[in-house]
């Protein structure tokens, strides 16, 4: 899915919370940003700490829509290659995510694509359900351990450098999409 952190950024700054870069940003994430990507804190908890860090009151709809307004599309090049890629591979999605995201990129996928994004994969892992987020270790040895897959012969790929490092630490081999570099350039 394409992202632009911009956006909720933008969002925010127009309920009034200006530095919302102090918190979160793409690549990394601070406190309860963490917390809730990584489950441990529910969408009721994280909605109610960036109420907190706001100066005027806001309804929980626009908190919502300027979190979600990050989300932009599924480009119809990478869901057709990872139809192709499926035939051929075992691929499993794991995501950095949260329960509010979830509901939203999913209805953005259903509403697109008449499909469950899930159906791409093998299967899907995402943090909040997880209880781990990259780049932890832990989420790469679940993954790892209950697909029983050899991580010498596995790549994993992200746009994150650093959850790369954290894949090749697990075992796994890494490939890191820099920034204007997508799966549809790979020759798989």
């Amino acid at each position: 899915m394409d992202i632009d952190v911009k956006q909720t950024m933008h969002a925010f700054a127009a309920l009034g919370l200006e530095n919302i870069h102090e918190y979160f940003g793409h690549g990394f994430a601070a406190s309860f940003f963490s917390d809730h990507e990584a489950g441990r804190i529910s969408d009721e908890a994280f909605l109610k700490e960036i109420k907190n860090l706001l100066n005027k009151e806001v309804s929980q709809g626009e908190l919502i829509d300027a979190w979600n307004a990050l989300l932009l599309r599924f480009p119809p090049e990478r869901i057709t290659l990872l139809k192709e890629i499926k035939s051929r591979y075992r691929i499993f999605l794991y995501s950095n995510t949260n329960a509010i995201h979830y509901k939203k990129f999913s209805e953005i996928y259903r509403n697109t694509f008449h499909g469950e994004l899930e159906d791409l994969f093998e299967k899907a892992y995402f943090s909040h359900d997880l209880g781990h987020r990259k780049p932890d270790l832990g989420g790469y040895e679940h993954i790892i351990r209950e697909n029983r897959l050899d991580p010498k012969l596995t790549l994993f790929v992200d746009d994150a450098l650093m959850n790369v490092e954290g894949a090749i630490k697990a075992g796994l081999k890494g490939l890191y999409l820099p920034p204007g570099f997508f799966i549809t350039d790979i020759r798989w």
